[in-house]
């Protein structure tokens, strides 16, 4: 095994090298490119589809291309207002300039004035940046963008798995940030191509893993990026080939009994209505009419009013996501959880 690389190709966490990273080289291309010709953008998708991983990818490709750029990445989820970000923003700025903090006032104005006076190309993601948008100060977007509006050689990248507030800063034409980005979106990845990533990985190590076997993770999880690496990263643990389907759901069900516990507390701090919702959606895998008479009697849900403010109430708390098609579970590990294992002391 090289230096500094992974034991198991299949990362469910961090980033190594492109070896490790499957596709995506049009959506690198299209990043690279906007920030090279002096556009910012703005990346949505939901959560675990690989948006951190994507952003670091396109940095080590700049790293290679232009050792004297400067790339700092940083994720504000854990921001609860503007004294957090300006303490999260500062430290990644500073650490890569190689500056003491010590020697710079904790204050945007600061920083962003250091950032313009650089000699340097620098480019920023700020990750989960809907954050920004719940914060209790009023006019935080506005005063962050009346600094990046005016720092010619500091591009950034936007990124947020919260699709409706991200849309709200971005496209919305009453907020600071309206049409100040490139809007992108992230879809799956190609299932082709991510068949012959995860088979180049098994042969690497003198295994494989058949077509149909991988079909089925990919099919189960509807191509969700970090669903289909844990489930591939606890194959490649088992180092035998993989060309049954029943080792596939065994792998499956090992980590639903894993996480049961987890789960099991998760839902103790919810009602018998939100849960019950959850087990129903769980169950349709997708519901497009959340609120009809059918979905409603079908799961014995009381009535829409009951629904609608359990829907709200996990919506709110990420348990449930309205994807294209209708409202799904978001851990596709709780819903699988929810349809095929039995919940006890609920």
């Amino acid at each position: 095994m090289k230096k500094n690389q992974p034991y198991n190709p299949f990362l469910v966490a961090g980033y190594y090298s492109p070896e490790y990273f499957c596709d995506r080289e049009k959506e690198t291309a299209k990043i690279i490119s906007a920030l090279e010709n002096d556009r910012n953008i703005s990346l949505m998708s939901p959560r675990r589809f690989g948006k951190t991983g994507l952003i670091q990818h396109v940095f080590y490709k700049i790293a290679e291309k232009d050792k004297n750029t400067v790339c700092v990445y940083f994720d504000i989820y854990s921001t609860q207002n503007l004294n957090d970000f300006v303490k999260v923003f500062t430290e990644s700025v500073l650490g890569k300039f190689k500056i003491e903090p010590e020697t710079v006032t904790q204050s945007l104005q600061e920083v962003f004035a250091y950032l313009k006076q650089s000699d340097k190309r620098c480019y920023i993601a700020i990750d989960e940046f809907q954050q920004v948008a719940e914060y209790p100060e009023k006019g935080t977007e506005a005063l962050l963008r009346s600094y990046i509006q005016f720092l010619p050689n500091v591009k950034f990248v936007f990124s947020g798995s919260r699709q409706h507030l991200m849309s709200e800063i971005f496209l919305s034409a009453k907020r600071p940030f309206y049409q100040s980005t490139q809007i992108m979106s992230l879809d799956i990845i190609n299932k082709d191509n991510y068949f012959q990533f995860a088979n180049a990985h098994f042969q690497k190590n003198k295994f494989t893993i058949t077509e149909e076997c991988f079909g089925a993770i990919y099919s189960q999880f509807e191509g969700h990026t970090w669903y289909v690496q844990a489930v591939l990263n606890r194959l490649f643990e088992y180092r035998k080939n993989i060309d049954n389907s029943d080792i596939v759901f065994y792998a499956i069900k090992e980590l639903l009994e894993e996480n049961t516990y987890s789960y099991q507390e998760l839902l103790n701090a919810y009602s018998n209505v939100q849960v019950n919702l959850l087990r129903a959606i769980a169950k349709e895998r997708v519901v497009a009419q959340i609120n009809s008479g059918d979905f409603v009697s079908r799961y014995k849900l009381k009535n829409t009013s009951s629904v609608s403010r359990a829907l709200k109430k996990l919506t709110d708390n990420e348990l449930i996501y309205k994807s294209e098609k209708g409202y799904i579970i978001y851990d596709r590990f709780l819903g699988l959880w929810l349809k095929e294992w039995k919940i006890n002391n609920l």
